[in-house]
């Protein structure tokens, strides 16, 4: 049987050795941090950059249909406040998430005898879905227990 030696008595040797200790690196922030930098949860919308999630929506919008009658416009995006704590949804097997909403602009036109006009808009904010978040353990909830992303 083979013996592990403690982290203690190893460190002790590589002191003896003039070989000095370093600092284990927290792992898991690199994970969260990139999961955040994604989200931009916490950056007003005007101030985001493009990447992540607001890249996305840039990349997909603006959306018009084949005949040019309609117009569809991505404004911003807002991750809303979680429903449920994250220790609600581990003791009640529910996945810790946030409402994520969109502010759309909707344009309608019409065409007469070949020129384009503009006949109305609407702006309004659609409720897209759930979006899972991240704790500060680099894991994800869902139904109430942990999950990890391994890439």
């Amino acid at each position: 049987m083979r013996k592990v030696k403690s982290y203690s008595r190893i460190s002790g040797r590589f002191a003896e050795l003039g070989i000095p200790e370093v600092e284990i690196p927290n792992l898991l922030a690199m994970q969260v941090d990139s999961f955040n930098d994604f989200l931009q949860k916490d950056i007003h919308p005007q101030r985001r950059e493009k990447k992540g999630l607001q890249a996305v929506f840039e990349n997909i919008f603006p959306l018009e249909d084949t005949k040019g009658n309609f117009l569809l416009e991505f404004i911003e995006y807002n991750v809303l406040q979680e429903k449920y704590s994250l220790e609600e949804c581990r003791e009640r097997n529910l996945s810790y998430q946030a409402p994520l909403k969109a502010k759309m602009r909707l344009s309608v036109f019409e065409n007469k005898e070949g020129v384009r006009e503009h006949k109305d808009t609407l702006e309004q904010e659609v409720f897209l879905g759930e979006i899972p978040l991240i704790t500060e353990q680099g894991t994800f909830v869902i139904n109430g227990a942990e999950r990890v992303i391994i890439s």
